[in-house]
């Protein structure tokens, strides 16, 4: 099956070829085309993403990006044709209603099964972008259009191995039930997957998510946006710093509800935490900020990892799979494996290979594969949800 897929969902406008083969538990696809274009310096001098502006870069990339996806994996041929305007009824905006009636006028209809598109959570009118485009591809090429929630394709790419000599990727050996966590600029939560996607969230963040809190922090210390990689630059050095003196940090920040017995995470007494120590302190050198970096990168990562290490002891999963953007962070990555190392020798840890830590078309695309085999196709009466929950994703 081959699926052209889209992800609009926040500032990385996403589209794929990918070509689908194999059942559920050994399920292969093959990235025949893939082009991604990141907005993060446009939304820089905003500190964070700025909505209208997503929306329009979005516009201005899809048809440039999806032919250039479909062009490197040999679908694009010329041939005129006319495309009935009704199809580009959802476009309000003459200019991209505009480029995408010359795009479909000017090509024959590749060789596509299935377009996918994300569906939620995410920037509603980011989103609507998107589904609009897959949904005027899909009436022009008779093909069908399955909606996919976003945070189901970060839980699908830490299922994916990647055989970069083949530009593939397959999916791991693993067992249910699936324990996912889920860290990203909008979400924090734990979700248990008992088998393929049906979903029982059972922690959620109850104030920021942790990307969130590490891109507010980042801007009280006057980092550039997008401000996790930046903490963890500034504490790799503090880290490097305190390691070759022996010592330990002198700073400490709180774990907010480290030891409450629950799987909940919050993040916002910690961002607090961070903001008043700025306060406190006459000067701010670079090395401050360092260690104020590491000590809140500290903080986060205990909280992840003993609420993800409670959910293992107590519902004993066969994987804990992690998603999200914040699933880069190579200091909380080494501290899942050393929990699940010391915790648990039976739960295996499923990692995102790099390049599907943020956000891209290949998940969604391999997630509507997925959910094809299992007989639980994405939703075809598209809208964009914004803040939709993953439970309520089992369509």
């Amino acid at each position: 099956m081959r699926i052209l897929s889209i992800e609009t969902s926040c500032d990385e406008t996403a589209v794929s070829v990918l070509d689908c083969d194999g059942p559920l538990e050994k399920a292969s696809f093959t990235v025949l085309g893939n082009a991604l274009f990141s907005q993060a310096d446009l939304h820089a001098p905003y500190g964070g993403v700025y909505p209208a502006l997503a929306k329009r870069e979005h516009q201005g990339n899809l048809v440039p990006l999806t032919r250039k996806a479909l062009s490197d994996a040999s679908l694009l041929s010329q041939e005129a044709r006319l495309v009935d305007s009704a199809v580009l009824a959802g476009m309000r905006e003459e200019a991209f209603r505009t480029e995408t009636k010359n795009f479909l006028e000017s090509y024959a209809t590749p060789k596509i099964d299935l377009v996918a598109v994300t569906k939620g959570p995410g920037l509603e009118p980011a989103l609507w972008t998107g589904i609009n485009f897959a949904e005027a591809l899909g009436k022009t090429w008779n093909t069908p259009v399955f909606g996919i929630d976003h945070m189901e394709g970060h839980i699908v790419s830490g299922l994916l191995e990647e055989i970069i000599q083949e530009k593939k990727f397959s999916i791991s050996n693993f067992r249910f039930p699936l324990l996912a966590l889920l860290i990203s600029g909008g979400h924090t939560e734990l979700v248990l997957m008992k088998e393929w996607f049906v979903y029982e969230n059972i922690g959620r963040t109850k104030d920021d998510a942790v990307g969130e809190a590490f891109d507010k922090v980042a801007r009280l210390l006057e980092l550039p946006y997008p401000g996790g990689p930046k903490i963890e630059e500034a504490a790799a050095r503090s880290r490097e710093r305190v390691a070759d003196a022996g010592g330990e940090l002198d700073i400490r920040f709180p774990r907010p509800l480290l030891n409450d017995g629950s799987y909940d995470f919050s993040f916002s007494g910690l961002k607090t935490a961070v903001l008043y120590k700025l306060r406190a302190m006459d000067e701010i050198s670079e090395r401050d900020k360092e260690e104020i970096a590491h000590a809140f990168e500290d903080a986060a990562r205990d909280v992840l990892v003993e609420k993800t290490s409670r959910a293992v002891q107590d519902l004993k999963p066969g994987a804990v799979v992690v998603g999200g953007g914040v699933s880069a962070n190579r200091e909380i990555r080494q501290a899942l494996e050393n929990m699940l190392r010391t915790a648990s020798s039976e739960t295996k840890l499923l990692l995102p290979p790099t390049v599907l830590t943020g956000d891209n078309a290949i998940m969604i695309g391999a997630a509507a594969y997925l959910r094809f085999l299992a007989g639980k196709k994405g939703d075809a009466n598209l809208s964009a949800l914004g803040n939709v929950r993953l439970e309520e994703s089992n369509a």
